[in-house]
């Protein structure tokens, strides 16, 4: 910028000071750049380990499942039950069991909510709940 010696116009000039605003945007683009990376937040998950394909291993006789299947029907490995039982049944397998595990599997065509309310019935019964990842579509060469 330019300063003007005075040339005998003694007046107010109406021209803004642009060096302290950019000063103030410097600092504050400065704070933000090192805030933003100390703000995140991380979620710790732990999922299951996907098993092979070609993998052939019978289910452990111990292990219950709970599939969630279209129509708002459950099955307890594979045992059909309705939403009005499936608390009961739940509660009847679990209260004499030591370990409190189930695995709950979803069909890919229902409804999210229904997963959820099954999750919810199981974990009212006393079970820690642990999901069951969906079968990778087999393709055909």
């Amino acid at each position: 910028m330019s300063m003007s010696a005075g040339e005998g116009k003694g007046g107010l000039n109406a021209e803004p000071n642009l060096t302290p605003m950019i000063d103030v945007l410097l600092v504050l683009l400065v704070i933000f750049m090192l805030i933003i990376p100390m703000s995140r937040k991380a979620l710790d998950v732990q999922l299951p380990d996907p098993t092979p394909l070609n993998s052939k291993q019978k289910p452990n006789p111990d292990q219950i499942v709970l599939e969630v299947l279209p129509g708002g029907t459950f099955a307890i490995n594979k045992e059909p039950h309705t939403r009005d039982d499936l608390y009961k049944r739940l509660k009847e397998i679990y209260d004499p069991r030591p370990d409190k595990i189930i695995f709950v599997k979803g069909d890919p065509q229902v409804l999210y909510k229904d997963v959820i309310f099954a999750m919810d019935q199981a974990r009212g019964a006393g079970v820690k709940v642990t999901g069951v990842p969906p079968k990778a579509p087999t393709t055909t060469p």
